[in-house]
């Protein structure tokens, strides 16, 4: 955070600061809601595809389609624990591996909307292929080549990555989680200047196993700034071929188990100096402004999930009848089906938002795009958990012994398995709320903290601040005046909106106050920062799902059925509001402090008495044998590639 002095974490934050942009044409509407300004302008009306855009997604879905059912079984790709060689060249044939690239560089320059509708529909399908695809365009060699390659970079790569060669991210080391402060993996520059030998681990890099050609987070020299190393994560260009690469393993996931992850080494491998992307120094940067848009495709998947449960569950909750009755009329069951609509049709809201923003260009998506990215992981979780107990035993067995025996084969086992990955890749749940807790409390943060800290003239920082707030905090006091400009919401779907406007004041005025009470101590009351994190999530959320709402409710007849849902999704995020405004004054963090340290202590070893605590010799893991490599593709062919992932927590 922010506020830490700790030196690791400041050699972190360093880093980050490079990432921030400081000028955007459109502010961003969750910065704005941190702020206690509800920018409802912002998300009303609703944006909307373009009828010509939507064609084009239209047209390339049916293609698709074609392609999945023709070359893919997600089952036996899930047995099996990898995608078919002939279906990644027919997904390089369709252009699938070119959904982002422009198209003067061979590419289908598809928006992000229909990018991302692209994508929910093939994760709806298989999600390993979903994954594939999005590890290699989203955050593999496409999406950074497009923001910050050179011309000369981008007339190589693009051609050859929209064609099918496989891209991947390493950014991850086995001892580097969400900390890039830690990377270890160097990049020395040769004395005549010409190539840089790179040297180092990269660890659960999607598509690495056969990438091609991959982007290589390593460090670069140092900066020296005001008499201290300031450490330069520079990003490389990499090509697998060369001499230097070695793929150690390959890793076996609990899901998606068709995607090929694995362990990178490179040993005094030469890089060309022509091969840095951006600038010296600028990796972190890169990293973190291509998974700004690179979360994206998680919301996406979560709410083709959401629907493919849904899809299923009508047709079993009507059928199945227990106690005389269907069993979607026993009222636990109910809840769960109302729930599970109602959040869907909230993260399909959020995603179609987002997207818009990002095509909308000028937008500050930081927060939105990871706010997205954690609630709809969240969310998707917890419907497919309430899924697999509608289906009972039949959602915990598997879609080959339902077939077996006659039974439709309803994949919710091999989903929830999928599912599960969505909390951790891209930033783990935890650290998303730690990002969005920094990201808003930023206002405060560059006014206050120098001020704290004692840099800089301490007279001026003061009346700064003293005039930032006389004229701030007045604002977060008085109520709430908004033109809502609505004609088909409901007096209560209205007053949602009103509440929407009214609590991001109050969220504004108590991230103040608790800023102020802990002061440099914030930091360490996680908890505290995670329940305002999820109030400003649920805000987003309302105010998403009402805007479609309003949109929705101009062309459909079924108005009532819509109102209903909004409704229900708005009464229970309200229910989570004043539950976290509540959770703030009673987070227990001392007596978890006490519990936590005892046990990494060791203190409750006494507790496992009974239970076998050594791995049995059978097992150990025994080494995981790489798959063939695809063949080195012309054209529609794919070149032997050793794949990585995306920059994320995979």
């Amino acid at each position: 955070m922010a506020m830490s002095h700790d030196s690791e974490r400041e050699r972190a934050m360093a880093l980050a600061e490079d990432s921030r942009e400081a000028e955007w044409a459109h502010p961003s509407f969750v910065a704005e809601l941190f702020r206690g300004v509800f920018r409802w302008d912002l998300l009303h009306p609703f944006p909307e595809q373009s009828a010509e855009d939507k064609r084009i997604g239209d047209a390339y879905i049916n293609k698709i389609r074609e392609v999945l059912e023709q070359y893919i079984d997600p089952s036996e790709v899930d047995r099996s624990g990898d995608l078919p060689k002939e279906a990644l060249l027919a997904l390089a044939d369709a252009g699938a591996f070119g959904l982002k690239i422009p198209k003067e560089y061979g590419g289908l320059g598809m928006s992000q909307t229909n990018y991302n509708r692209i994508m929910a529909f093939i994760a709806s399908y298989c999600n390993s292929t979903a994954v594939c695809l999005s590890a290699h365009q989203s955050i593999g060699v496409p999406e950074p080549l497009k923001w910050f390659g050179t011309p000369e970079q981008k007339k190589k790569y693009f051609p050859r990555l929209a064609k099918g060669a496989v891209s991947a991210f390493a950014l991850t080391e086995p001892q580097v989680g969400s900390d890039p402060a830690k990377i270890r993996t160097t990049a020395e520059l040769s004395e005549d200047g010409t190539y840089y030998t790179l040297n180092g681990e990269k660890l659960w890099c999607t598509n690495g196993p056969y990438a091609e050609i991959l982007i290589v987070m390593a460090l670069t020299a140092p900066k020296i700034v005001e008499g201290r190393e300031k450490p330069q994560v520079t990003a490389f260009i990499v090509e697998t071929s060369e001499p230097g690469f070695e793929v150690v393993s390959r890793c076996a996931f609990m899901g998606i188990r068709g995607i090929a992850n694995g362990f990178l080494r490179f040993n005094n491998m030469e890089v060309p100096a022509e091969n840095i992307l951006g600038k010296p120094g600028q990796g972190l940067k890169i990293a973190l402004t291509t998974l700004n848009t690179g979360r994206l495709t998680m919301p996406a998947a979560s709410a083709a999930a959401g629907k493919v449960c849904m899809h299923f569950a009508q047709n079993w909750v009507n059928e199945r009848v227990q106690w005389g009755a269907p069993i979607g009329k026993h009222q636990p069951v109910s809840k769960m089906l109302a729930e599970m609509t109602a959040d869907t049709f909230a993260m399909d809201s959020i995603n179609a938002l987002a997207c818009a923003m990002v095509d909308q260009g000028g937008v500050d998506v930081r927060l939105e795009a990871a706010m997205a990215k954690y609630y709809c992981s969240e969310t998707a979780w917890r419907i497919l958990d309430d899924f697999v107990q509608v289906r009972g035993g039949r959602g915990y067995e598997t879609a080959e012994s339902l077939g077996a025996r006659g039974e439709e084969p309803i994949p919710a086992e091999r989903m929830f398995r999928d599912a599960r990955i969505s909390r951790i890749i891209e930033g783990t749940s935890e650290i998303m709320r730690l990002f969005i807790a920094r990201e808003a409390m930023d206002t405060h943060v560059r006014r206050l903290m120098p001020i704290m800290t004692g840099k800089g003239p301490k007279g001026k920082l003061i009346w700064e601040a003293l005039t930032f707030y006389a004229k701030w905090y007045p604002k977060v006091l008085l109520p709430t005046s908004v033109s809502l400009n609505v004609r088909h919401l409901s007096p209560k779907n209205q007053d949602h909106v009103i509440f929407v406007a009214r609590t991001c004041k109050k969220l504004a005025r108590t991230l103040f106050h608790t800023m102020a009470k802990y002061r440099q101590k914030l930091e360490r009351e996680q908890l505290v920062l995670q329940a305002l994190v999820d109030i400003g999530t649920d805000l987003f959320a309302m105010a998403a799902l009402l805007s479609r709402t309003e949109h929705e409710l101009k062309a459909r007849t079924d108005d009532e059925q819509l109102q209903d849902m909004a409704d229900l999704f708005c009464m229970n995020a309200r229910k989570r509001i004043n539950d976290n405004f509540k959770n703030l004054k009673r987070t227990q963090g001392k007596a978890i402090y006490k519990v936590a340290k005892a046990f990494m202590e060791g203190k409750y070893r006494w507790m496992l008495d009974g239970v076998y605590s050594n791995f049995p010799p059978a097992s150990r893991p025994a080494r995981i044998t790489l798959p063939a490599e695809p063949e080195k593709a012309e054209q529609p062919e794919l070149e032997p590639q050793q794949q990585e992932s995306p920059p994320s927590e995979k």
